[in-house]
């Protein structure tokens, strides 16, 4: 009888949290399957408050995962809540090295390996790949899209939207998630910006459907934002968000006067509207 080769330990985990992401988590998972790498990651999705077939769904790709010596492991959580998601994935997690994956984001094939090269030292680093954001289907979106993705903080620097990645002495900076808003802003202020690393593989990052949802989904954002800053002022010194000027701003405005006055319009209801209670979804 043939003997079995040895399990290799994976060198990567992802972790994936998803609540009612039954419509998008197929291709979340598919492109990840599709990654053009040689080593070996494990992939932990936590289906957290679902009232769909999340969960089964993410399991139904657990054979594909095997075939190329993966494994795929699903949590089930009855709360309905990122960061209790995010800190059960971790506690399940093997590698040093940690990808964190929103459920509707899509890889590049060449995403996961570079991470992981970029990662593979003992210096704390952060690393996330080049944001695209996913063509909208929506009028509203299509036109804040334009001009968002010509903002400088999405251009310059490592926004990590959707997608981030830490290595060991990168995640020891923290113990668990802290119940905030915005897991990626804390994570991203947690480095300096000199230990954060942009790879040249991209991914594609959907914007929320429709006018209603932007300015909710953006209120979030910006409530998000002020939360770590109130919460972790140690944070702020690593802050390099460029400044977006009004020559820059006037330029846009005629190049794209419906794009500008979108964008411009959802920042401004944000500002004008109450504060509301913040859930960690994105409001689709």
């Amino acid at each position: 009888m043939a003997e079995q080769a040895p399990e290799t330990a994976p060198s990567v985990s992802v972790i994936l949290p998803a609540s009612n992401e039954a419509a998008l988590i197929g291709g979340c998972l598919q492109a990840l399957c599709a990654s053009v790498w040689e080593g070996v990651a494990e992939v932990i999705v936590v289906a957290n408050g679902c009232v769909d077939d999340t969960a089964d769904v993410a399991r139904g790709w657990a054979g594909a995962f095997a075939a190329r010596g993966w494994d795929l492991q699903v949590i089930e959580r009855a709360e309905g809540n990122k960061l209790a998601a995010l800190n059960a994935g971790d506690a399940a997690a093997s590698a040093g090295i940690r990808v964190y994956l929103d459920a509707d984001v899509t890889v590049s094939p060449g995403l996961l390996g570079q991470l992981h090269e970029a990662l593979a030292t003992e210096t704390p680093r952060y690393a996330s790949g080049q944001v695209q954001i996913a063509p909208p289907q929506s009028w509203a979106s299509r036109a804040y899209a334009r001009i968002y993705a010509q903002v400088p903080f999405m251009r310059q620097g490592v926004p990590g939207c959707g997608v981030f990645a830490v290595n060991a002495a990168g995640r020891a900076r923290w113990g668990a998630f802290p119940d905030i808003i915005s897991d990626d802003t804390f994570v991203r202020l947690s480095f300096a910006p000199e230990e954060r690393i942009g790879v040249p593989s991209p991914y594609a990052w959907p914007l929320v459907e429709g006018l209603a949802a932007l300015i909710r989904v953006r209120r979030r954002q910006d409530a998000g934002v002020q939360e770590v800053a109130q919460k972790f002022p140690q944070l702020t010194r690593n802050d390099d968000k460029p400044p977006f000027p009004l020559a820059a701003k006037l330029r846009l405005a005629l190049r794209d006067p419906i794009g500008f006055a979108v964008y411009a319009g959802v920042a401004l209801a944000v500002r004008l509207s109450p504060a509301r209670a913040q859930s960690w979804s994105r409001g689709r």
